[in-house]
């Protein structure tokens, strides 16, 4: 029986991957590591009898610590994300650098055969807009600002350098309908951006097959994102998606939008990881048929009546217009 062990198994691929790992004919004893928290804890109440929960920071090595013995492969998903980690980028050096080495130190020392697979992230790659077609062979250099990025180059090296054997999964844009929640940061990436998404159910799929291809994956960095068919401009992802939740045409003043330092692109070598594992199902098509299925018809005509002071209300989010109005000379050459 395997023991599988999964940190960050409350966020949008963790729980995708729970649920998958849970539904497994195979048996294998499932060991979840996570903060905690009401939602998480609503969440991991309905699998209390198919996984050992322990709760903790991974910044704490005494916490991780708990988790961490006699595992077989652990399934790091972990991590501080935007909007949070620009806000708090000391919390996100605490979780995704401080944390991931507490967790490879914790691994070699009590699970020295452990095969570890980490989630990092296409923001590692910077702003791609002028050359949008990456490979994983390309440098790596995080956009101006993005925490999140330093802290997913910095967790890269940590487990590269480490005794362990291991993979790297950087993933592209996750969209799941379940974490479409407008915020500030929707405003970071240019319209013009060329987006390759994946769905969380697709994501998880590559993390769970990987369990029978360790050998081949050994050592390697893989690009995971969802191929041709989850290929849009961001500003159709944007117009598609305002359309389907009731808010209408996508019609910000100029200069909502930044213009650069931002991330995403287009894999271009994103077919290897799946002509290993088999794992990409979902389409773009599909994601919006999702969404149009989550979005109940009242909830859509509500949103409608109320779509000027909605996107009124996120306009005055974005830090790109605020840098215009107010004429901020740094954060006009940071966003344009």
């Amino acid at each position: 029986m395997k023991k599988i062990l999964i940190t960050g198994a409350s966020g949008t691929v963790g729980k995708a991957t729970i649920k998958q790992l849970c539904e497994l004919s195979e048996k294998a004893e499932i060991t979840i590591f996570d903060r905690g928290s009401k939602k998480a804890a609503q969440f991991f109440s309905k699998l209390k009898s198919k996984v050992h929960i322990v709760y903790g920071d991974i910044a704490n090595k005494q916490d991780i610590e708990k988790a961490c013995k006699n595992q077989d492969i652990v399934i790091h998903l972990a991590a501080i994300i935007p909007p949070l980690a620009d806000d708090d980028p000391g919390l996100a050096k605490d979780v995704n650098i401080t944390g991931t080495r507490n967790l490879v130190e914790c691994i070699e020392k009590y699970s020295p055969h452990a095969f570890l697979i980490y989630a990092s992230s296409i923001s590692v790659y910077g702003d791609r807009n002028n050359n949008p077609w990456i490979k994983v062979t390309d440098d790596l250099k995080a956009s101006c600002r993005d925490e999140y990025a330093i802290t997913k180059i910095a967790a890269e090296k940590i487990i590269a350098n480490s005794k362990l054997d291991w993979t790297i999964f950087r993933l592209t844009a996750i969209m799941g309908v379940d974490n479409l929640k407008p915020c500030r940061t929707m405003f970071h990436m240019p319209l013009h951006t060329k987006l390759e998404i994946s769905t969380p159910r697709d994501a998880a799929k590559a993390f769970i097959y990987a369990m029978n291809h360790l050998d081949k994956l050994n050592k390697n960095i893989y690009n995971l994102s969802g191929g041709e068919n989850c290929r849009i401009e961001y500003k159709d992802f944007l117009s598609r998606s305002f359309d389907i939740l009731g808010l209408g045409e996508l019609d910000f003043p100029e200069k909502t939008f930044a213009e650069k330092n931002f991330h995403c692109g287009l894999y271009e070598d994103g077919h290897i990881l799946d002509e290993m594992l088999k794992f990409r199902e979902d389409t773009i098509e599909d994601y919006f048929k999702q969404l149009k299925k989550a979005t109940p018809q009242a909830q859509r005509i509500a949103t409608s009546l109320l779509k000027k002071v909605i996107k009124l209300n996120l306009q005055k989010q974005s830090e790109p217009l605020a840098a215009v109005q107010n004429n901020n000379t740094v954060d006009l050459e940071h966003y344009f």
